[in-house]
């Protein structure tokens, strides 16, 4: 199974430890950075692809469900905190859990759990022989030829697909749908966003055109956009 990028985020340096500790015995989890508050997990969450957070309430300057507000795109999220009265707040927020502390390894464990049943939904098979993909999406599974993908966006815990025939959202992270995707068709030209290379009709500056559509191309991928191409 793949590595599942995850953050901590706790102004208790004793519950940031706790929480590395319990996630050390799960070895699919790759704990990218344990942050002391929102501001600075704001500025990890923009750099790398975070699939799950564990996410404290009352932390100065910003708390958990204002940080949670400020994503474009919300991975899982499982709430640590000593306070039961935002509980309904952050289900509104699609929190996949919420833990009461001190919570027990047991509690931590049935959490992650959730997570990664939505995070590995095998909403995706792969024919590695062939030049297609099957991919579910509501109610219905698609067969989809990778030259007919344009390119794919993230949405939260979605991914926007757009082919030449139809837009579908199923529930796969984008890292997730990223890895499935042939690397000599396809380039991740931003933090949220993958075309294919074929479907590129011309580049602007920092934007990629495919047909009318515009595509930004995120500066800490430019260099390595254009040297995939040959430029």
């Amino acid at each position: 199974m793949r590595k599942i990028n995850c953050l901590i985020v706790d102004d208790e340096p004793i519950a940031r430890q706790i929480i590395q500790t319990y996630c050390s015995h799960f070895p699919d989890l790759h704990v990218v950075a344990s942050c002391g508050n929102a501001l600075e997990a704001k500025a990890i969450a923009q750099q790398e692809d975070i699939e799950l957070i564990f996410l404290d309430i009352n932390m100065p300057v910003l708390n958990g469900l204002a940080f949670l507000r400020t994503l474009k795109y919300q991975p899982q999220v499982i709430f640590t905190t000593a306070y039961k009265e935002y509980a309904v707040e952050a289900f509104e927020l699609n929190a996949t859990d919420y833990l009461l502390k001190p919570f027990s390894l047991e509690r931590f464990i049935v959490a992650v759990d959730k997570a990664m049943e939505k995070l590995t939904s095998p909403d995706f098979t792969v024919s590695k022989k062939e030049n297609f993909i099957f991919i579910k999406a509501d109610g219905k599974i698609y067969k989809i030829l990778y030259e007919d993908i344009y390119y794919a966006e993230a949405s939260g815990n979605y991914t926007k697909i757009v082919t030449k025939q139809r837009t579908i959202l199923p529930t796969i992270t984008f890292s997730g749908f990223e890895e499935l995707l042939p690397t000599h068709l396809f380039i991740r030209v931003h933090r949220s966003f993958i075309i294919n290379k074929g479907s590129i009709t011309h580049i602007e500056g920092n934007r990629a055109f495919i047909n009318s559509t515009e595509i930004p191309i995120g500066s800490n991928y430019k260099e390595h956009f254009l040297k995939q191409l040959g430029l």
